[in-house]
Parts: structure tokens; C-alpha cells; sequence
């Protein structure tokens, strides 16, 4: 008898979707902003899985715009779709479901921070395993994954990706535990960092969640079927209904059997990560039982307490702005307006501009609203600032436009240490705040007056006292410092690329 997991159709169309040259195409704009690696989504026992995995990544595309992958399975074999692109590049089309039969799928949506965006990197990645197939998507980064990734090598291990998600495939592979979900758990135990993965071999669908809980993992439910993802924003695009959050440490298992919990780590103080409520999940998302629209009004109210001065408006910087610039406006009394409209259909694929246009390619995607701020004392308010091109740029444009003053406001505090946990961040010779004081970098972006929210004031509008040093509630080490895993890869003597890069092809 053939094993039902033998016919594995990993489809690897090289050319589906658009080039790596064309997705590095980005203005200055893309290039200063905060990004994360990716979203996740699985489902178990749903007739359509493969439509709503689809819908659920639509979602989810704001964490990660790369590339997007799904692997079915339909009682005999496993199916897959991954492809360079936006979900609508390819799986809004309908020939594309109908090869993904199946009942449970696993999908996922990249932006790369470990790997280059070549097709061997997209998840989920598959391997054909002694107990069966297995699919992995995982969100987050893991801080001993090119240590494991030598040692796997060095001991006969043949990579097929540059990705740190490979390396959990080998250490599931190599367990000698008799039980798939041992072997899972006894590869969980040797990986440090960041992940929230969703898997599927062809009887289960598991969730896993690391002993921090830096990246978040959900729960919910469809018409009877179990449902893992991201942010509960992409259970609400398919009318799905919200459980719970996956806590900390935890492993879920779903089969014909129902519902397996696994708490296989000693239990540690949560640490989720601060971002998902300044920058990256959705506004509409519920993380961690606080709305995220309310909590970035919040820390908007809090910048108004702490550096409040005397305008005549608050606009934001579109859109991740918008909530903080409301919560200031509603705080401070002073009037919201839009006074920078953005282009919403200027893409990532744009085609390549001249050097000339790239100088000013902010204007690609952002216009001033001269009718809101000529001749006005206006605030801008950010969520955050990494390198501070943007911020100068938009700077200058609203003084194009006529605006009398322009004072700078940041929803988040500076951001002075690189992330090893799946955010893009530059090292910190390449953080503005890191290497220049307050009044250089008010200089620098060309503001009247800068100002960044407070630690403590980011803890209170989260509902906290202030940061207790001994016990701080969220990974936060962008602004302290204080990594909340051990950083083994940053620590090794022997020299650690930040990416590998083993084989160029077409993709």
C-alpha cells in the first residue's frame, strides 16, 4: 500500500508571479518603515479549506507582502501553491483552489528577514518525513538558527532553503521518539527566539507558540472546525468566531480525535511583543485581549500629556499614523485633518522610475493636502522612526505646501537596538535614535520640535503602571535593550552571515 503522504505536489512554477528584481523596486519610503516576517493561517476539517486559508492570507497580507504559500491535504496527498507576490496574485484565481483538495490547509504570507525572497524560501516549506508529511509556516525568527542550521550541516543535513524554518523540519526529522507529536515537541525544545507555527502532517494540524509568546497565535472557529492564525482580524474576514489566544508555550493539536493540549515548557512571565499593538498587527485586530485601534489611540493621548505645543492641527502620516494622530486630536482639543492623502495603488512592483523621479519618490505615495495645512502650525504624528529618510522628506513636503511650523510627534519611543526576532530593523549604526541626540535628529528631519512617547507613557496607555525594570510586561528591547531569549547566533566566535545564500536561480 502506497503511504498516503508518498505523492507530495510541491508546485514550484518559476515563472508565476513577479521577479525578486522587480519586488527590491521600493522608494525611500518602503525602505524606512518596520517590517515583520510573516502571518500565518491553518485550518482542520473545513470541506472549502484551501478558499478560506486564501481569505484568511488576504487578511493577513499586511505582515508580509513577498510572497504567499498554501499546502492542502486531501486523505491521500498533500497539495501546494507557492508563489512570489500578493495573495490576490494568485490565489484569488479559481483554478488555483481547485488544486488544493482537501479538508485542512496550512497557509502563509512572508516578508523576508531570514533568506532571501527566492521561491525555495516560501512557506509553507514541506518535507516528506518516516512518519509522514509535514507542512510548516512559521511566523517569527529564531536567535539559534544558523548555530543549528551548522551543526545539522556538519552532520550530513542537506539544505534546500536558506530560511531558519528549515531547520525545524531536520530536528523533527532526526527525533527518535516514536510519536509524531514528541518528535514536534522534542524539535521545539532545542529552537530559541520567536515562533508562532502552524503545521500539518495528514492526520493533524498543531500550533505551536513560543515560551515568551513574543509572536502572537489565535484560536477560533468555523462552522465546527478549528482554526489557527495571526490576528483575529483574519477570522473576522471569513465570519469565523474568536476562542482564545494560544498561550505562551503551548502546543495544540487538532485531529479526528478533537483537541490535544501539550505544555511541554516550565512556565515563564509572557513577553509579547510591543510592536504587534505599534506597528504591525491590524487596527481591527484583538491581540492579547486589548483592541489595537485603541491602544494606538491611546499612546496618541499620551503623546499629547508629554509633549503637547501649541498647532492648529494634527495630521498623521498614512496609515499606521491614524490611530495615534486621533487619540492626540481627541486628547489635546486641537482638529484632525488629513492633510497628506495617500496613493493607495502605487505597489511595491512599480516599475522602475528614473533616478530623478526615485529622489522624490515619496511623492510616489504621499501628497501634501495644501487646502488642511498652508499657513497653519500643524503636528505630525508616526508610529515610529527607524532611519528618518521618510520622516525628513514628509517634513519638507509639508513645508512645500505652506505649512508655518511642522513639529514631529512619534507614538512609540526611539528605537535604539536591532531586533533578532523577525522585525527588519537595521543594526544600530543604521537607527537614527541610536546614533544621534534628540536635537540632531530634529535637525535632521528639518522639524520645528521632535518628540518621542516615553517608555513609561507607552506601559501606561497599555494599561501598566509604568515598565517595571525586574518584570517588563512586553518585549521591548528595540527601546531598552533587554532581549527576552538568549541571542546564541550574535554570540558565537565563529563568523555568523546574517543571511545564506547557497544557490542563485531563477524564480
Amino acid at each position: 500500500m502506497r503511504h498516503p503522504d508518498q505523492d507530495a505536489q510541491l508546485d514550484l512554477d518559476p515563472n508565476a508571479g513577479p521577479s525578486p528584481a522587480a519586488l527590491e523596486v521600493q522608494d525611500d519610503l518602503e525602505g524606512d518603515t518596520l517590517r515583520e516576517e510573516c502571518g500565518v493561517f491553518g485550518i482542520y476539517g473545513h470541506p472549502d479549506a484551501a478558499a478560506i486559508t486564501a481569505l484568511g492570507l488576504h487578511a493577513l497580507q499586511h505582515r508580509g507582502q513577498e510572497a504567499a504559500g498554501i499546502v492542502s491535504y486531501d486523505g491521500s496527498r498533500f497539495h501546494s501553491e507557492r508563489r512570489l507576490g500578493l495573495v490576490g496574485d494568485t490565489f484569488s484565481r479559481r483554478e488555483v483552489i481547485d488544486r488544493l483538495p482537501g479538508n485542512m490547509a496550512v497557509g502563509h504570507v512572508r516578508y523576508s528577514t531570514t533568506g532571501a525572497t527566492i521561491l525555495r524560501n516560501v512557506q509553507p516549506l514541506f518535507a516528506e518525513l518516516n512518519a509522514g508529511g509535514l507542512a510548516v509556516a512559521h511566523n517569527g525568527n529564531l536567535t539559534n538558527g544558523l548555530t543549528l542550521r551548522r551543526e545539522l550541516v556538519r552532520h550530513g543535513a542537506m539544505m534546500q532553503s536558506t530560511t531558519d524554518t528549515e531547520v525545524i523540519l531536520h530536528l523533527v526529522a532526526r527525533s527518535r521518539r516514536s510519536r509524531f507529536i514528541e518528535r514536534y515537541i522534542d524539535a521545539l525544545r532545542e529552537i530559541e527566539g520567536a515562533y508562532a507555527l502552524v503545521s500539518l502532517t495528514n492526520k493533524k494540524l498543531v500550533g505551536a507558540r513560543d515560551p515568551r509568546g513574543i509572536r502572537p497565535l489565535v484560536l477560533g472557529e468555523l462552522d465546527g472546525c478549528p482554526i489557527l492564525t495571526s490576528e483575529t482580524c483574519a477570522l473576522d474576514i471569513i465570519g469565523a468566531r474568536f476562542i482564545r489566544d494560544i498561550e505562551p508555550g503551548e502546543v495544540i493539536v487538532f485531529d479526528e480525535n478533537g483537541q490535544d493540549i501539550h505544555k511541554p515548557f516550565p512556565p515563564m512571565a509572557p513577553r509579547p511583543c510591543i510592536f504587534e499593538y505599534i506597528y504591525f498587527a491590524r487596527p481591527d485586530s484583538i491581540v492579547h485581549g486589548r483592541s489595537v485601534y485603541e491602544v494606538r489611540k491611546a499612546f496618541g493621548a499620551q503623546l499629547a500629556r508629554e509633549s503637547h505645543v501649541p498647532i492648529d492641527v494634527v495630521v498623521p502620516v498614512p496609515d499606521s499614523g491614524v490611530p495615534a494622530a486621533v487619540g492626540y486630536s481627541q486628547h489635546s482639543g486641537v482638529p484632525f485633518e488629513l492633510g497628506i492623502i495617500r496613493n493607495h495603488y502605487v505597489g511595491r512592483t512599480f516599475i522602475q522610475p528614473t533616478q530623478a523621479i526615485r529622489e522624490s519618490g515619496v511623492r510616489m505615495k504621499h501628497s501634501a493636502n495644501r487646502a488642511a495645512i498652508e499657513g497653519k502650525r500643524i503636528i505630525l504624528i508616526d508610529d515610529s522612526l527607524v532611519r528618518g529618510t521618510t520622516s525628513k522628506k514628509i517634513v519638507r513636503m509639508m513645508r512645500d505646501a505652506g505649512a508655518k511650523e511642522v513639529h514631529f510627534r512619534l507614538a512609540s519611543p526611539p528605537i535604539l537596538y536591532p531586533d533578532y526576532y523577525g522585525i527588519d530593523l537595521p543594526d544600530r549604526g543604521g537607527l537614527l535614535a541610536a546614533t544621534h541626540s534628540l536635537e540632531e535628529m530634529r535637525e535632521i528631519i528639518g522639524a520645528d520640535s521632535l518628540a518621542f512617547l516615553s517608555i513609561d507613557g507607552m506601559y501606561r496607555a497599555m494599561g501598566e503602571p509604568g515598565r517595571d525594570p525586574a518584570n517588563p510586561k512586553f518585549s521591548d528591547h528595540c527601546f531598552t535593550g533587554a532581549y527576552p531569549t538568549h541571542l546564541t547566533d550574535q554570540t558565537q566566535t565563529e563568523q555568523q552571515p546574517r543571511q545564506l545564500s547557497l544557490l542563485a536561480e531563477a524564480s
